[in-house]
């Protein structure tokens, strides 16, 4: 039975300045990035220390009270949205660095540390590969949670490549760790940090992260080719990769998302350009010299109408930063708009891209598109004015029926952002009953109470012991008139 939220005790834990009530400040958390969902809780948390994290979800765990926990709340999918009349617990103040062994090519973080400290903590001679655009502000804990990508997951993978251990916090309070320091590549016995990374906080919390970090490349070739249209730059991946070349990175962006970046960064990407594509190659100088005149190549065999080779460090950091600011941009072109996340077969771009624009006439909105291209992760982002009646419900069911486009077409719901609250409507588009009612046995596993980050990822509500009966088609959703959620 969910009881009252225990606020004597939170602040017995953290103490009065470290446990928020009021409305008016709740606020702050009140939705994650994808700002279409919002729910204020009833309490807000921050604790310093892992101690104080297994003593609030111990006190929320005894009075039957559901917890999220939240990083820098940069999430896209709804992930962190809080449960009403829950507890959100915050990891922003847990931001410490606290080991560094290059030796060994390891860091211990705490989860509030953001992506590009870590980067930072260990360079100049070593880094980080999993890189998301909003890795200046993403923390590493939320990174865990959704197993984010990034530009240079192509060729180096996503977090859940990275993490080697957790320190975690139980639904229960208590707390366990997972892998380890060093943990190995090929661990015996059942990968429960490879179920934890990306679980989306329904299993428990991150309090320690162990990382693995790696040196930095000797050298960098940056490019950048201009085409008439996106499937003329999807062509040139397809050529890259089959040739055996692994750039560092492969990124698209069409006419919108170009005019979207000028405005806000005046990076020199030419306005009548139908599509960009950025090559970077990075490795050894002679691997980089030997590969750089190949990617031009693919580049003016499938009609470039244009190649900016970065000249420079500086020039190479616009062109990223360029790329890395384009879903705020789209503030320059529109009053509003909805982030989408999926994946689809590298081969399929074309059909994918056409699917979308289809859409996107049918729906009368338009819709730019940047995508990770060397996997087929895309990242439409439909446009709308919330002010005009109607708009924004219509772009939400459009970012929904791109969503179904990418499974169409033999990929996932998400890429990196996670299903959240946003897709879990989607889940049985991909997953069968047998499949759902098998991530619901191992969510019940670490959380039998449903207390961790409920709502979130599953279709429908579930409790643990529920047994799901075999489906029936209801008659109206045979005749088309409803959905199956």
């Amino acid at each position: 039975m969910r009881g009252p939220v225990p606020i004597g005790e939170l602040v017995s834990i953290c103490g009065p300045e470290r446990v928020i009530t009021e409305h008016a400040a709740l606020r702050t958390y009140e939705s994650d990035g994808l700002l279409q969902y919002a729910v204020v809780p009833a309490a807000a948390v921050l604790p310093d220390s892992a101690d104080e994290v297994a003593a609030v979800v111990a006190a929320c765990h005894r009075t039957g009270v559901p917890w999220v926990a939240r990083g820098s709340g940069t999430g896209l999918s709804g992930g962190s949205l809080p449960v009403e009349g829950g507890v959100v617990i915050s990891l922003s103040r847990m931001r410490r660095i606290l080991e560094v062994d290059l030796d060994n090519q390891r860091i211990l973080v705490e989860p509030g540390v953001t992506n590009a400290q870590i980067s930072a903590a260990v360079g100049p001679t070593h880094f980080y590969p999993p890189d998301p655009s909003s890795q200046v502000i993403c923390s590493i804990g939320g990174n865990v949670a959704e197993n984010s990508g990034g530009v240079h997951c192509f060729k180096y993978g996503f977090t859940t490549n990275w993490v080697v251990g957790c320190e975690v916090v139980l639904p229960d309070g208590s707390t366990t760790v997972l892998g380890g320091a060093f943990g190995e590549l090929d661990r015996p016995g059942y990968d429960l940090l490879g179920a934890f990374v990306g679980s989306e906080g329904t299993l428990g919390v991150a309090t320690k992260i162990w990382l693995r970090v790696t040196p930095a490349p000797e050298a960098t070739r940056t490019v950048v080719a201009y085409f008439n249209t996106p499937e003329e730059a999807g062509q040139v991946v397809s050529d890259i990769v089959s040739a055996g070349v692994v750039p560092g990175a492969m990124e698209i962006m069409d006419k919108l998302a170009i005019a979207a970046t000028e405005a806000a960064t005046h990076a020199g990407n030419p306005l009548d350009a139908g599509a960009l594509l950025i090559v970077e190659l990075d490795g050894s100088e002679s691997e980089c010299d030997a590969r750089f005149d190949e990617v031009v190549r693919f580049c003016e065999a499938n009609g470039a109408t244009g190649v900016r080779i970065a000249a420079s460090e500086d020039e190479r950091a616009l062109i990223w930063k360029a790329r890395k600011a384009a879903f705020a941009a789209m503030g320059r072109i529109s009053p509003n708009f909805y982030v989408q996340d999926g994946v689809i077969p590298r081969t399929r771009l074309p059909q994918a891209l056409r699917r979308i624009e289809d859409l996107g006439v049918e729906y009368g909105l338009r819709v730019a598109n940047v995508f990770h291209a060397g996997d087929g992760n895309l990242h439409p982002l439909v446009l709308f004015d919330a002010a005009v009646a109607g708009e924004a419900e219509r772009a939400e069911e459009l970012a929904g029926r791109i969503v179904e486009v990418c499974v169409d077409e033999g990929g996932s719901l998400t890429g990196e952002h996670g299903i959240g609250v946003d897709k879990k409507r989607y889940m049985p588009k991909m997953f069968s009953e047998a499949d759902l009612a098998t991530f619901q046995r191992l969510r019940c596993a670490f959380d039998p109470e449903g207390m961790a980050n409920p709502g979130k990822v599953m279709p429908t509500p579930r409790l643990c012991g529920e047994v799901p009966g075999p489906y029936r088609q209801h008659p109206l959703e045979a005749a088309g008139l409803i959905d199956r959620l």
